[in-house]
């Protein structure tokens, strides 16, 4: 059930992207068509169609919503979330928080941060917001500016759209070949298939790069920065990375499949970190102190 659900999710989100506003009321009468009720997730997809852009060169607020969904759905079969309302309620209000002062503070369907029962040392945004936090990764983290730096860096790289940036050109152009000059409801089945192929490819580079091969170093160290700009706005020591990033130096297994194998080693991002990399952390306020420990105390 759960694969189907993930499968209709693609499906629904890769007709939004391809076909644009137009064929939107089509879309719900095709869904049934493949497959009876599909439920909610393509039901909204539908829905928000109207709002989806005809450009197939930029994406749009919505197109990356949607493209984000699908990239969540197939993370959260492999990731499962973690059952503890009281930690990812506390993480989900810092992160939406720490967004407002990120420079892209609204997206289509907001920022979304949900802790997934995992020790590996890890972190996933998805184009849109929907930004994933291993357990793991969690317990790196002494105190909560040490938490905000990490949800900074991940809302940096919602902000940069690098997941998007991981697209192959290349899938467009297919797609467009596909369509041509008829809108979606002249093609025919095999048509069809194949341009939910398509969309589920751009999924998989996405998860390909997330999950496998990790940003490029350039990528990552502009999302460092990105994240100093944000803790500092927000007012967070933007030295609280540095200590999340020594203490991630001493937990990761070298080859590991993890933050080890996706991302630069935390001693090349700390020189990079020039502006704080070698300085001492503020002493945490007690009233943060406190609430950090009485949210993640079960982690």
């Amino acid at each position: 059930m759960k694969l189907r659900t993930s499968a209709m999710l693609i499906l629904g989100a890769a007709l939004l992207v391809i076909v644009g506003c137009k064929e939107a009321e089509i879309l719900g009468g095709i869904a049934q068509g493949l497959g009876g009720p599909v439920g909610g997730y393509a039901e909204s997809a539908v829905k928000g169609g109207v709002a989806v852009a005809k450009s197939m060169e930029d994406f749009t607020p919505e197109q990356e919503y949607y493209i984000g969904r699908a990239v969540t759905a197939s993370l959260l079969t492999t990731y499962r979330p973690l059952n503890d309302q009281a930690a990812n309620d506390y993480v989900n209000r810092l992160g939406q928080s720490l967004a407002l002062f990120s420079d892209l503070p609204l997206t289509y369907g907001g920022y979304h941060f949900q802790i997934v029962d995992s020790n590996e040392i890890n972190a996933f945004a998805a184009p849109g917001g929907l930004i994933l936090v291993t357990r793991g990764l969690i317990r790196c983290c002494p105190d909560e500016t040490a938490l905000a730096a990490v949800l900074a860096h991940e809302i940096a790289h919602v902000q940069n759209k690098d997941a998007l940036r991981a697209i192959s050109k290349s899938r467009v152009t297919q797609a467009l070949g596909v369509i041509g000059g008829e809108t979606v409801k002249h093609l025919a089945g095999a048509e069809l298939a194949e341009l939910t192929g398509i969309f589920a490819d751009s999924v998989g580079d996405v998860m390909t790069t997330m999950v496998n091969n990790g940003y490029s170093r350039s990528y990552e160290h502009q999302a460092d920065q990105g994240a100093v700009t944000i803790l500092t706005r927000a007012g967070y020591d933007p030295a609280g990375l540095a200590v999340m990033l020594r203490t991630m130096q001493t937990r990761l297994t070298p080859g590991g499949s993890d933050f080890a194998s996706t991302h630069p080693a935390p001693a090349d991002r700390l020189e990079k970190l020039v502006q704080i990399g070698q300085r001492t952390p503020s002493a945490e306020p007690a009233s943060r102190a406190a609430r950090f420990k009485r949210a993640l105390a079960s982690l």
